[in-house]
């Protein structure tokens, strides 16, 4: 993700979580105008990455309690992942009867500040026909008559993350030559599972090579790394399900009891030998830099790791959006 230069547009987040959209719409060349996030600990690690930054947690960063006037006419893209649980397989999908879907209050924010362009970010779930009703009343119908919305799937390994994980997107624009320019950001790498495989682009790294492991003579992506924010708390495991199990078998690596380190980890050899993960080789495999700054305790680490978007597919995003908000000249 090299850093672009500045763009000249401003960019507003909400659900800001790990910090894994606020990261990449900031390299991409965006001024950062506030992070919104009602998990204090998760707006602690923003802060201490940003010190320049404004982030609102705790009770300021609660969504439902804030008047978005003051922003009106005042942000170029306002983007967020509302809480996923509603919508995925470990939370039950319960949708608008789950008390965590937070959905309505971005379209809230949404129709408030009235942005040139917004970005929603889930899990693929959303995109189901389980919830087609649900998207058409929620998001649609309430936004179609100011912006030209588009729905997408990105897999982060597109975009040179060394696991398969993929998120849908609603993007709106307000203006129609705007709508007009964007292009949903294609793959920047190839992998196994990818379109891009035939394309003269830059591979994908698997785990144990991403990881600097040695060759065992097998490589792949990783499982998509589960988040402790669904489903039980205070687990340190990034595991799945049972397919992934036998994935992370084959790769020589032990998805359980993530350690806080390498040292911690090596302390504690699995059972079948399998290399333990730490967070920081969790922070690799999700595509953040490598100093952003999560804390023990590791369940609550891991869970802002898992449930962030990652940031190389966001930066790619928010860089397709840029295009389409500031064309060339000429």
């Amino acid at each position: 993700m090299p850093r672009l230069g500045a763009n000249g547009l401003s960019a507003l987040s909400l659900f800001s979580g790990g910090g894994g959209m606020d990261i990449g719409f900031d390299r991409a060349g965006f001024d950062h105008v506030a992070s919104y996030e009602i998990m204090e600990g998760a707006a602690a690690v923003i802060r201490a990455a940003h010190r320049d930054w404004a982030v609102f947690g705790g009770e300021t960063g609660d969504v439902r309690r804030v008047d978005w006037s003051k922003y009106h006419g005042k942000i170029d893209v306002l983007h967020g992942g509302p809480p996923c649980q509603p919508f995925s397989n470990a939370g039950r999908q319960n949708g608008a009867d789950d008390v965590r879907d937070m959905i309505p209050e971005f379209v809230r924010s949404v129709t408030e500040i009235e942005p040139r362009a917004f970005v929603c970010e889930n899990v693929i779930g959303l995109s189901t026909k389980r919830f087609e009703d649900y998207v058409q009343s929620t998001i649609i119908d309430p936004l179609q008559d100011q912006y030209l919305i588009c729905r997408f799937v990105l897999n982060a390994a597109d975009f040179g993350v060394p696991q398969t994980r993929k998120r849908v997107f609603f993007v709106g624009f307000a203006d129609g030559a705007d709508a007009a320019r964007f292009e949903v950001p294609a793959a920047t790498h190839r992998h196994d599972r990818s379109d891009a495989s035939a394309h003269n682009f830059p591979a994908t790294m698997g785990v144990r090579r991403a990881l600097g492991l040695p060759d065992i003579g097998f490589d792949a992506l990783s499982p998509t790394l589960r988040s402790g924010l669904t489903g039980p708390r205070h687990t340190t495991s990034v595991l799945s399900s049972v397919s992934a199990l036998k994935q992370w078998n084959k790769l020589g690596v032990w998805p359980n009891g993530v350690a806080a380190d390498r040292m911690a980890a090596s302390a504690y050899v699995a059972k079948n030998g399998a290399f333990r993960l730490s967070l920081p080789d969790c922070l690799v495999l999700q595509g953040f830099p490598g100093d952003w700054p999560v804390q023990p305790p590791v369940y609550f680490a891991l869970g802002l790791i898992g449930n962030s978007v990652a940031p190389p597919m966001a930066y790619n995003l928010a860089a397709a959006i840029a295009k389409a908000l500031r064309p060339a000249t000429t």
